[in-house]
């Protein structure tokens, strides 16, 4: 008998909350393509703390989106002026901008990819969010003249 249950986020949300409030890691399997390759469309889990005062560049963090009242795994790319945050998916290439902190619901800390725990504070995974970053542009031009299969 499985245990593994499909769910919608927002039904989980409350109880993530509640365990990273009192200093606990959740894991999930998150679905969705939009970080890729990081992370596949689930197949692949990651472990949520709960988020300090302020995130850090390339962050991967769980965030309530307004707009479409849904919740997200994006990677942190960048503040705003306001001290709000600019998110971006690894396969995506439209930012959202404007999210303030008490959106964010907890903040990757380690993730299993392909079976294999990466602990986001190692030197190659850094590197990873550098080179995958600082490419989007090149990425973004491939996309436009190679066809998708």
């Amino acid at each position: 008998m499985s245990l593994n249950k499909l769910v919608d986020l927002k039904e989980l949300v409350p109880v993530i909350k509640e365990q990273i409030d009192n200093g606990k890691t959740v894991s999930f399997v998150p679905r969705g393509k939009s970080m890729k390759p990081m992370l596949g469309d689930g197949t692949d889990m990651i472990m949520l703390k709960k988020p300090g005062n302020r995130l850090r560049l390339f962050d991967v963090a769980l965030y309530y989106r307004k707009e479409t009242d849904k919740y997200v795994v994006h990677r942190l790319v960048g503040f705003e002026k306001d001290g709000s945050y600019v998110f971006l998916g690894d396969n995506n290439f439209q930012k959202e901008r404007h999210i303030p902190h008490s959106d964010v619901v907890g903040v990757v800390t380690a993730f299993y990819h392909k079976g294999k725990m990466r602990d986001v504070n190692h030197p190659l995974y850094r590197l990873y969010c550098d080179v995958w970053f600082y490419t989007r542009p090149l990425r973004a031009l491939w996309r436009r003249i190679v066809p998708r299969r």
